[in-house]
């Protein structure tokens, strides 16, 4: 995606001056595009704008040009901000307000007047972000050189979720079945999400996807047994019979992928009280698609499968899963939770080579499924859920510590992850119920709760953030506060 950088100055410092501002500002981009952390998106320099009509007639092109994901603005110099009033009127993609200068220091032997009428972005920009606050404009503030590595990867990382944002519009998800039965928090309004995120999400009959599974030939199998074998550890004595159960995981892959490719979907959902026509519910197969980078949501959770799908693209695909709240682990100063699904966790959480396993169910009536097993790797993560709340999404975000598991678990045959919640286990779930949060998440080892947090104010959405400096009572008059906020808005 692109994003236009557009420097404000004004008519009041002459063309020498103006000449300048427009240097700094390519040499700023030309700089900004040859940094890995912004890419692979692209910072296009626009005409410095000095009047009020340049202003409006840059931002109507921005807001026409599908293309341009959204702006970067810069105040070299003072831009008096009743200029940008009718622009930022009509202007509604992301903004980044980047609080810079071109010069790190201050030349302090050689600084005079003309200097300081050409660097003035420390006031410059304090006009500038009082007509965003003065507007209720929602933006994003980034503060520093703009050389330094801490700035430029903030930039990226902005740059990315606005593209995410931008890219929401075109999102498909496949809902192969309905909701599991009289389950609340899988349901939510369709439409509304469609209206706030883009998403369009819609059913398709179990047996179109069966027409699709009879369709695989033996040969498209054996392509994909081949790459299980080179990928993952398949035992070398395995029965005849789990062989064929890993088999129709193939089949049953093939088939998924057929379907979400031509109909241009990014995302799914399933459930395994919909399995007519079938011989097990997806498991190696969900495990696979997840990780070419598809959204997934079992029991039907169309919004978690949305949000799978853009947390791995915000991650670029790396570390990132459908995931649930399975059970605690209530030692003493010790608490943790151990996140797993039945069969549907992504392999770039692992911390090793997945193994392939073929093992009862338990549940959904069917033949055993073959499923990707491993533990997943240490380190700092998050944990997201969105809700319905009837009159608006909420978004919550759990800061999580993932940690290696004290002991074997040899009878539980599916993919895990053990953490630590902030601030403790029993005040983070305490905090998740009070706001609200399913049992299905979206987990990461590399989305950052600042990025959700860009990306729900980039919506307009509201979010609860859970972290180590949460205390309960003061999250619960956040919740009054919100509910009082968003019934007015």
């Amino acid at each position: 995606m692109k994003f236009w950088f557009i420097t404000g100055s004004q008519h009041l410092y002459g063309p020498e001056t103006l000449k300048e501002v427009k240097d700094h500002s390519e040499q700023m981009i030309k700089f900004f595009n040859n940094e890995e952390a912004v890419k692979p998106h692209e910072i296009v320099f626009m005409p410095v704008v000095t009047t009020q009509d340049e202003i409006l007639d840059t931002l109507a092109k921005a807001s026409l040009d599908e293309t341009c994901a959204g702006i970067i603005t810069w105040m070299h110099t003072f831009s008096p901000s009743k200029m940008w009033i009718n622009g930022l009127k009509i202007f509604k993609k992301p903004v980044l307000h980047l609080h810079t200068q071109f010069n790190r220091e201050i030349p302090w032997d050689k600084i005079d007047m003309d200097f300081m009428n050409t660097n003035q972005s420390a006031h410059g920009d304090r006009e500038h972000g009082y007509i965003f606050t003065r507007m209720g404009i929602k933006r994003k503030v980034i503060v520093g050189h703009y050389k330094d590595e801490k700035v430029v990867r903030k930039i990226g990382r902005w740059l990315n979720i606005a593209a995410v944002v931008s890219m929401g519009k075109n999102l498909k998800i496949m809902r192969l079945g309905d909701n599991m039965r009289e389950v609340a928090v899988t349901e939510g309004d369709k439409v509304d999400a469609q209206i706030k995120f883009g998403w369009n999400v819609n059913y398709y009959a179990i047996g179109d996807y069966v027409k699709k599974v009879d369709e695989v030939k033996e040969e498209e199998i054996d392509e994909i047994i081949d790459e299980y074998k080179e990928k993952y550890i398949v035992p070398d004595d395995i029965s005849e019979e789990k062989m064929e159960s890993i088999r129709y995981q193939a089949r049953l892959e093939k088939a998924l992928l057929n379907m979400l490719e031509e109909g241009g979907f990014f995302g799914f959902t399933d459930t395994f009280e919909d399995l007519y026509g079938l011989k097990q519910l997806p498991g190696l197969a969900t495990q696979r698609m997840m990780e070419k980078g598809y959204g997934f949501g079992p029991e039907g959770d169309w919004k978690v499968a949305a949000m799978v799908r853009t947390l791995k693209l915000i991650s670029n695909n790396k570390g990132t899963s459908l995931m649930e709240d399975y059970t605690y682990n209530f030692e003493e100063d010790n608490g943790a939770i151990l996140g797993a699904h039945m069969l549907e966790i992504c392999p770039s959480l692992s911390d090793e080579k997945p193994r392939i396993e073929v093992c009862e169910l338990g549940i959904g009536g069917k033949e055993a499924p073959a499923r990707l097993m491993f533990d997943g790797k240490e380190g700092k993560a998050i944990c997201v859920s969105l809700i319905d709340m009837g009159n608006r999404f909420r978004l919550i975000i759990l800061d999580v510590e993932a940690i290696k598991k004290p002991h074997d678990m040899p009878n539980l045959p599916v993919a895990r992850v053990l953490w630590k919640p902030a601030p403790s286990l029993e005040e983070s779930a305490e905090a998740w119920i009070y706001a609200g949060g399913a049992h299905h998440t979206v987990f990461s080892y590399e989305v950052t709760a600042e990025d959700m947090i860009d990306f729900a104010e980039l919506l307009d959405i509201e979010y609860v953030y859970i972290n180590k400096d949460t205390k309960i009572n003061d999250l619960k008059r956040e919740l009054a506060i919100n509910d009082i906020i968003w019934k007015l808005k």
